[in-house]
């Protein structure tokens, strides 16, 4: 599965066309028609792009960026503005609002899979760059250190990339198949069950700092790495 897109759109023909075009695409896609189901979206987990109608019901697409643009989790969340208004006053408005790029209605799929596939280009490198935390563990991958209550945790390297992973995507779901292709690439051929290996590993080293608890088996599906679940008493 490719990264995640969160499409505000109010009008349903719309927002039903640009997420079938983006799954074909190779995107997850999420909905929402309005400022409170978008912000109820961001605030479960923080998509790699939103596309973001100017124009919604209630709080504006406008309002809605200068939000995220505030706050520290989402300060850095790349946003694409889709409106009506095609004035270059009104595209200086929605930049100045935070907006990485801006597209006039209509438009054409392949341009807004161009405008896409350039924001998330430009991102990546402050992405593999910046340190990510969630609950009291910190990973910098530019110090290759991680911090657990605010002591350090020695890994290997393939320990390392599998947190960076789960760390970025923090509250999802990843099946074993999905960690393979995202963490060892689709080109390294291991059994799946050596990420149960991988896992175990990570949990132990997780555990000198009292965080092992965070890295979660949902049965049947994979692994999830949570910022909220309980440490289980000694």
């Amino acid at each position: 599965m490719g990264s995640r897109i969160l499409v505000v759109e109010d009008e349903p023909a719309i927002a039903e066309l640009v997420a079938l075009n983006l799954r074909h695409a190779g995107f997850e896609v999420a909905l929402a028609a309005d400022a409170e189901a978008a912000q109820a979206e961001v605030d479960a987990v923080v998509p790699e792009l939103v596309i973001l109608d100017w124009m919604l019901p209630g709080q504006s697409g406008l309002q809605l960026a200068r939000r995220w643009r505030a706050q520290a989790r989402t300060k850095s969340l790349p946003v694409i503005m889709l409106t009506a208004r095609g004035e270059e006053a009104d595209k200086v408005v929605g930049l100045d609002a935070g907006a990485d790029d801006y597209l006039t209605k209509p438009f054409s799929t392949q341009e807004l899979l161009a405008r896409i596939r350039a924001v998330l280009r430009r991102k990546a490198p402050e992405a593999l760059d910046a340190a990510v935390e969630v609950g009291p563990l910190r990973l910098d991958p530019a110090t290759h250190r991680v911090t657990g209550h605010g002591r350090e945790v020695k890994l290997g390297a393939t320990e390392f990339r599998l947190l960076h992973f789960l760390l970025s995507h923090p509250e999802r779901v990843h099946s074993r198949t999905q960690l393979l292709d995202r963490v060892w690439g689709d080109h390294v051929f291991i059994e799946e069950r050596t990420i149960d290996v991988h896992v175990k590993r990570l949990r132990e080293a997780l555990g000198t700092v009292r965080c092992a608890h965070l890295i979660e088996t949902v049965r049947g599906a994979g692994y999830r790495l949570t910022g909220d679940a309980a440490e289980l008493p000694t």
